[in-house]
């Protein structure tokens, strides 16, 4: 297997890994030089490319979490005011605000009922820098929970995974464990998976037994980075263990 380059900040990047469309949509760690039409790095990392949708950008997977709008997270509660819910994300970004009427349908009468350590899956609306968070439980354009399925978060539990393999899960990318793995479960399992290196699992059938097994599968993922072929022989081996008792 070829090694992966690792670009540092102002290393210029081959064009010729870039994809060629006109289309093509440049990310995060990318700059062109408006004279040359070159790209430069600006964070240390590889370039991931996805020629499906014609994008590229620097991927950072041991980076730690830097929240930025639009990302999807798991927080807990620590405090509530009159207006709002105070909550934590990780251990290097301010601490979170999600108001109260954040929720789909939402009034001052069915504002849920939210108490220390629960836990919640939101969108970040605004993270300026030194700066509280802004989170939402409800699409801006819509005022729905969907499709993201937002909001409170009832039972399970929640795992820690690097923000590396948390991207991966959301981007469906390289990680074919979960799919393998709900399919041999009774009942599968819900998952909800936050940029900020957060996942919470439930298995309303398989119970604890359940919730724990796919957690063994993320943190072997994790810290093993298993490929495919791995993933699936692990699957086979979590779910033998399961059998036995």
């Amino acid at each position: 297997m070829a090694a992966v380059e690792v670009y540092l900040p102002g290393d210029t990047v081959d064009t010729s890994q870039l994809p060629t469309s006109q289309k093509r949509k440049i990310g995060a760690g990318l700059h062109q030089e408006a004279g040359t039409g070159d790209f430069m790095s600006t964070i240390g990392g590889f370039v991931d490319v996805d020629f499906r949708k014609k994008s590229a950008r620097i991927s950072t997977p041991d980076a730690r979490y830097i929240p930025k709008a639009g990302d999807l997270v798991i927080a807990q509660l620590r405090a509530s005011s009159m207006d709002y819910f105070h909550l934590y994300i990780n251990s290097h970004s301010q601490q979170a605000v999600l108001h109260q009427l954040a929720f789909e349908g939402a009034t001052k009468k069915t504002r849920p009922q939210l108490k220390p350590n629960d836990v919640v899956y939101a969108k970040v609306v605004a993270a300026p820098k030194n700066m509280e968070i802004e989170l939402t439980c409800v699409n801006p354009s819509t005022g729905k929970s969907e499709p993201d399925g937002l909001g409170k978060l009832n039972g399970g539990m929640v795992f820690d995974v690097s923000p590396g393999l948390a991207e991966r899960l959301l981007r469906k990318n390289g990680v074919i464990a979960l799919d393998e793995l709900g399919s041999k479960l009774p009942g599968g399992f819900e998952i909800a998976v936050g940029r900020n290196g957060k996942v919470w699992v439930e298995c309303p059938e398989a119970g604890v037994r359940g919730v724990c097994a796919v957690g063994k599968c993320l943190r072997e993922i994790d810290e093993n980075e298993l490929k495919e072929k791995e993933q699936k022989k692990l699957v086979n081996k979590i779910i033998t263990e399961l059998q036995r008792g």
